[in-house]
């Protein structure tokens, strides 16, 4: 039996303040020069700015935009940021992962478009993630396996999505211990311009 303080389940409340700048990007200016350039930038809107958020307190968007999480250990969304705990020891029989579907004609979206999935992920052990997606006709880009420890950021980018399509994005634990998913954010690409010359 326990007492008013304890419980079988770790803490009553997690006070941890974790914020989107604490992970680290995987993907450097230098990275998205060589994936996505302005000239490339044919439709939708000139600033990059998110059209949807989805966590552990939000995971239904518009439209069909869902999301659905594969084996959580917890879900803590009573905490200061929630968040999903998610540990492959404890799921031996499937992989745990996170999926988020995408419905661009939920946002006003008319034309096909370009879309960056990044999901906040903290890995408190070496952990080994696999990430897919599907782009509805378009075409994926996905780091496939990725070894990492502590706070970091996956993105998953879907290209030429049309915009009536019915799209995801997924990471997949396929090794390691215990982590956390704190959000995935769905945005569109940032502006990546060529430096002007040096005036000589």
């Amino acid at each position: 039996m326990f007492s008013d303080q304890e419980s079988p389940f770790g803490e009553a409340f997690d006070e941890r303040v974790v914020s989107i700048t604490d992970f680290e990007a995987d993907l450097s200016a230098e990275d998205w020069v060589a994936k996505y350039r302005v000239g490339k930038l044919i439709t939708g809107p000139i600033f990059w700015a998110p059209i949807e958020t989805l966590a552990p307190t939000r995971t239904v968007g518009k439209g069909r935009t869902n999301l659905t999480l594969i084996r959580p250990t917890i879900l803590q969304t009573d905490a200061t940021t929630p968040y999903a705990g998610f540990d492959r020891r404890e799921s031996p029989t499937r992989n745990p992962a996170i999926s988020v579907h995408f419905a661009p004609a939920a946002y006003g979206i008319t034309g096909a478009g370009t879309y960056v999935f990044t999901f906040a992920v903290d890995a408190y052990t070496r952990c080994e993630f696999r990430s897919t997606g599907f782009a509805g006709g378009g075409t994926v880009d996905a780091p496939g396996a990725i070894r990492f420890s502590g706070k970091r950021a996956v993105t998953v980018i879907l290209r030429n999505v049309p915009a009536a399509g019915q799209v995801w994005a997924a990471i997949e634990q396929t090794d390691g211990e215990a982590w956390s998913w704190f959000s995935t954010r769905i945005a569109y690409p940032p502006l990546v311009f060529d430096p002007l010359p040096a005036n000589g």
